[in-house]
């Protein structure tokens, strides 16, 4: 075969591979999705072998369950513990393994129920998600000494990108043969409310109660006029498959990130004959079709919610959900109202991956009833056009299935049951607004002050779906990708190949624009359900952001990896480590850094030569070392969001002590010119990429010490650089040392509010004829 060839093969099988909603979807049963997995890779690999082993963790033994090549008896017949034969080995130590002539090596251990003598070429890859062990995909070839490097990197990629779903088939396989039979059949005083926005936009719609419609469904028993058959219920299976493939495919448009299916555990579920089975026993015994789905759910829910092990748990919310699915689906073949995507959704407490499940349901709008508007679950939000408000009423989960409500997310306003001319106000509101954004320009090349100074606007991004209004504003670059997204929207890891696309994606969409790529960012409020690494009593200041990378640093070096290669043909290529508290930290991740560059070189693959390496400063502690910050990082950026939050000890996301979170604190004010001062003397970039970067108050004072580059979400770039164009750069010095002179918060409140009233609209005749003579006078 030709490397030319074997390169095109190689990419198809990544790409088939990486369309698991064809794989899942399309498989009757768990068995059939193993089989036609080995199928696929098999092909694309020209491979005479492929086999899955799985881990039984209750016998301790690897089991081969699916296999093209060898003898299909074996199936089920072979097993061996970790690290006995060349699967074992692969298994235990979590490398792969390549041999020529498998037989020579003395490791090999022969099965003369599988017919593999004749097969000499071996190639083998552990399967694992996270730090979970979940078994080794094999293959083999009758030619010896027959995969190459090559191949060996395309089954890697292949096995991270199945580890989600297979671990899913693995794990309902091991429930399924431990458990036996299924356990017998055991206000109208609210109008208005003055919420804080967090994500803009608004809408009018009944509410539901986030989880409380399936919660209603799972518990208490049938007491319905309808007779339900087993065929309602086969087709309420069939209802809710169709479901959540158009759930998924809308969202794989929305969000390119989500290139692997949020609803595996779900798809492995409805597609498990065992599980099905179980419940039509029950119809068949005249349980009805409800009661059934409840019986079996609960028992798994119970099992689920047993485990020791995290990533078990989280099934539970996925059984959880899917049940209450099914029963919705029987419920409306009676006629029953379901619910559907036209509600604006009330919850206690969201995930991440939660607001992405609402966003393929296509709700209207969200109010959170505790939470803080610089979470990241307002950040996506934003990102995904959702209107969300948050507002501390403890009433408001009691409120009834289908009340009106209307939700202004601009200002922060919920109303009740509103009546004819609060919905007349509010539907003109919005014909208004979307005519003035119909009439929206373009960002002007350059942004400049009155008096000439030159001040950059770059966009921060947290979804691929963003890049189209970071082109058609005409931002200068992205001053913050936040690549912890394509992590929170995933049921497990994302390979080093699902980065690469996404990464790839990214750089090339900004073609000849700075690009800004902040490493990976999780911990605090930014939870992976699946990465069995616990939050403590105080996640802000527990394992997160760089102090996670760091400690697992094989996720760590995938990404770098990733960034690199991805980013071999750009031009403006910036890595930025997040949560940066000293030096030594520093300086070790820049040496990865380097390191992934070393290697990928050796690997003679394409990859970015030297980015520039700089570091988020969010924790005091560097403060009074910022000097050799400098000297050693190519470029800093601040994120305010947690500087203050560590420079004052308030939790961001409490609103019990919101009133705390100051980000005109004294305090915070020097520190923050502080910082500055050292880039701005030694000529390198400073930004400020947190909130205070795009609340308009804090402008004329960022400007004043210095900053020069700003990153903000790209909504707010327009309104940004009218408000530079209109500044005064020395009345905007005059007014930071003003504010750095001040000792207390009321003092400085009180010279903050001197500037509410607006400068008068630049004369850009005017403007222009200033910054001629200041670059004149440069």
């Amino acid at each position: 075969m030709s490397m030319a060839r074997k390169h095109r093969d190689h990419f198809n099988l990544l790409c088939d591979i990486g369309d698991l909603v064809d794989l899942v979807t399309g498989s009757q049963d768990i068995a059939s999705f193993l089989q036609r997995t080995v199928d696929l890779v098999s092909r694309h690999l020209e491979a005479d072998v492929c086999s899955i082993y799985l881990f039984d963790e209750d016998s301790g033994y690897l089991v081969l369950q699916a296999t093209v090549g060898l003898n299909p008896k074996a199936v089920g017949r072979i097993r061996m513990k970790p690290g006995e034969g060349l699967v074992g080995a692969t298994f235990e130590h979590q490398r792969p393994l390549r041999e020529a002539s498998a037989s020579c090596n003395p490791m090999f251990k022969y099965f003369e129920e599988a017919d593999e003598d004749r097969f000499e070429s071996f190639l083998s890859v552990p399967i694992q998600r996270g730090a979970q062990k979940i078994g080794v995909l094999v293959v083999q070839q009758e030619r010896g000494d027959y995969f190459n490097e090559m191949d060996a990197m395309a089954l890697r990629a292949s096995a991270s990108q199945l580890a989600g779903a297979v671990e899913n088939a693995r794990l309902l396989m091991d429930l399924f043969e431990a458990t036996g039979k299924t356990p017998a059949l055991p206000p109208e005083a609210l109008q208005f409310i003055k919420g804080k926005t967090a994500s803009g936009g608004n809408a009018f719609a009944p509410i539901t109660q986030f989880k409380k419609s399936h919660g209603a469904l799972l518990s208490g028993s049938s007491q319905l006029c309808k007779l339900y058959t087993v065929d309602d219920f086969h087709e309420a299976l069939k209802q809710t498959s169709d479901e959540l493939m158009d759930f998924q495919t809308r969202l794989s448009e929305r969000l390119p990130e989500s290139a692997s299916l949020i609803f595996t555990a779900h798809f492995m579920i409805l597609k498990d004959v065992k599980f099905i089975n179980k419940i039509v026993d029950h119809i068949e015994n005249g349980v009805s079709p409800p009661d059934a789905v409840r019986l079996v759910a609960r028992h798994y829910i119970n099992l689920f919610s047993a485990s020791s092990h995290a990533y078990i748990r989280e099934k539970a919310n996925d059984m959880e959900d899917l049940a209450g699915r099914i029963l919705k689906n029987l419920y409306k073949h009676d006629g029953e109202e379901g619910l559907d995507g036209d509600r604006i959704v009330i919850a206690r407490e969201l995930y991440p991956s939660e607001i992405l499940k609402l966003a393929t349901e296509e709700v209207k709008g969200i109010i959170l009833v505790k939470g803080g508007v610089t979470s990241h679950v307002s950040i996506l939000a934003r990102s995904l056009k959702i209107p969300l408000v948050i507002a501390d009423r403890p009433e408001l989960p009691d409120l009834p299935e289908g009340t009106p409500v209307l939700l202004d997310g601009r200002i922060g306003n919920i109303y009740i049951n509103p009546g004819e001319e609060v919905i007349e106000q509010f539907k003109t509101r919005n014909r208004v607004r979307k005519t003035a954004k119909g009439a929206a320009r373009p960002l002007r090349p350059i942004s400049r002050t009155r008096d000439g100074v030159r001040v950059r606007l770059l966009a921060n991004v947290n979804l691929l779906s963003e890049l189209k209004s970071v082109r058609e504003l005409n931002a200068e670059g992205v001053g913050l990708y936040r690549t912890e997204f394509p992590f929170l929207v995933r049921p497990t890891f994302p390979s080093e190949e699902e980065q690469y696309f996404i990464y790839k994606r990214l750089f090339d969409e900004m073609e000849g624009r700075e690009v800004t790529i902040r490493t990976l960012d999780v911990g605090g409020d930014k939870v992976l359900a699946y990465a069995n690494a616990a939050g403590g009593m105080n996640p802000d200041l527990g394992l997160r952001s760089i102090r996670f990378s760091m400690h697992y640093r094989n996720l760590f070096e995938q990404q770098l990896r990733a960034i690199l290669r991805a980013a071999a043909e750009a031009e403006k290529v910036r890595i930025m480590f997040p949560l940066i508290s000293s030096l030594d930290e520093f300086r070790e991740a820049k040496q990865m850094v380097l390191d992934c560059i070393a290697e990928l070189k050796a690997e003679d693959l394409e990859h970015h030569p030297g980015p520039a390496i700089g570091m988020m400063v969010e924790v005091p502690a560097v403060v009074e070392i910022i000097e050799s910050f400098t000297r050693e990082a190519d470029f800093l950026s601040i994120g305010t969001n947690d500087f203050v939050q560590y420079s004052l000890a308030v939790d961001r996301n409490n609103e019990k002590v919101a009133a705390y979170y100051r980000p005109d604190h004294p305090s915070v004010l020097r520190a923050l010119a502080r910082i500055v001062q050292a880039p701005v003397k030694a000529g390198k970039d400073i930004s400020v990429c947190g909130e205070m970067a795009h609340e308009t108050e804090f402008i004329p004072f960022l400007l004043g010490i210095g900053v020069p580059t700003l990153s903000v979400d790209p909504q707010f770039l327009p309104a940004i650089q009218e408000q530079i164009l209109n500044l005064d750069m020395a009345d905007a010095r005059h007014h930071a040392e003003r504010l750095l002179a001040e000792d207390t918060l009321k003092g400085v409140r009180e010279l903050m509010a001197e500037r509410v009233q607006p400068a008068p609209p630049v004369d850009r005749a005017v403007q222009g004829k200033r910054v001629n003579a200041s670059n004149r006078a440069r």
